[in-house]
């Protein structure tokens, strides 16, 4: 097959990457970057095993131009603006990227008519202000988005079913809950405690965390478990449903409080303690995100493998890495 992967040098891109070249099937990857623009650390490794196409995907011609030379059989759209915080300042640039790159990619299939299997990755955190009545979260439960970044995946999620219903396109929704692991930025919430405890590790802060909101509830999952089930969704997913994925284990639910910490506990250093600081608490926030996702995993046979201690010490160890190449 011919594979494209928008966002290949981010999170869940770069673990896709990984992902499909560790089946040793003979696929021709290509991924997009942003001319000098992207860092490639993520990808480095892999570089001899993948085509990189120049695009600005907010550019509906450079778009075009895309699908015409890589005339995909699977789209794998990870390219978005995901954090959350700065969503409310820059509202329209979030609408662009989320929403106008995923039509002019849309649109660039249907013009010229090809068979593409389109993914689309959405996010829990559209489901926002859940009761604690509707949990667990299913596809059905009302959107009461709560940030502009969540309005954003909302209107990517629905247009893609719009080019389904319009045209045919094989457009495969998916809802992901939280998903973590090594590569995550540390504008996100274990990633930026991970970070912090590896600087306090290598002397380069005082052993004192500052923290956002962290009494949140929310089920964690592998990176790694997430785009195997990404994979199985392009394989065995309908078009006018939206899946949800994520780790109903109870071991994965926890507040970002006891993520915190566990992963305290795990550092080589003693005497953290941690302090919210306001600077880094949203104007709202998402307080419950648990999900039931026995549609897809009925519809799959997908079940995560990996559990959520080992999250937490690879997030640890990706930030020590990090810290002690200052890369941070």
């Amino acid at each position: 097959m011919r594979i494209l992967i928008t966002g290949v040098t981010g999170f869940a891109g770069s673990h896709m990457l990984d992902y499909i070249l560790s089946l040793g099937e003979d696929h021709q990857i290509f991924g997009v970057k942003r001319w000098h623009l992207s860092r490639m650390d993520h990808i480095r490794h892999q570089l001899d095993h993948i085509t990189m196409v120049d695009c600005d995907l907010t550019d509906p011609v450079g778009v075009r131009h895309l699908i015409d030379q890589v005339r995909p059989d699977v789209l794998f759209h990870f390219a978005a603006e995901s954090f959350i915080a700065p969503s409310w300042k820059h509202p329209i640039r979030y609408m662009q990227v989320n929403y106008n790159a995923t039509v002019h990619l849309l649109d660039a299939i249907h013009h010229f008519k090809l068979p593409t299997i389109v993914h689309i990755p959405a996010s829990g955190d559209e489901y926002g202000e859940v009761h604690a009545e509707e949990l667990p979260i299913r596809p059905e439960t009302m959107l009461r988005p709560l940030n502009p970044y969540a309005v954003s995946k909302i209107a990517q999620n629905l247009i893609g079913y719009v080019y389904y219903k319009s045209y045919g396109l094989h457009v495969i929704r998916t809802r992901v809950f939280n998903h973590e692991g090594p590569r995550r930025e540390k504008v996100f919430g274990l990633p930026w405690y991970a970070y912090q405890i590896a600087r306090i590790e290598a002397g380069l802060q005082e052993p004192l965390l500052k923290v956002g909101n962290i009494d949140t509830r929310r089920n964690f999952t592998h990176i790694q478990d997430i785009v195997r089930a990404y994979w199985l969704a392009v394989q065995k997913c309908k078009s006018e449903e939206v899946y949800l994925i994520g780790s109903e284990d109870e071991d994965s639910i926890h507040t970002f409080r006891e993520a915190l910490e566990m992963l305290i506990a795990l550092s080589t250093a003693g005497g953290i303690h941690y302090e919210i600081d306001p600077i880094y608490v949203r104007p709202t926030n998402t307080p419950l995100l648990i999900a039931d996702t026995s549609q897809f995993t009925q519809m799959t046979g997908w079940k995560p493998r990996i559990p959520f201690s080992q999250i937490l010490v690879d997030i640890l160890a990706y930030w020590r890495g990090r810290v002690s190449m200052q890369l941070d």
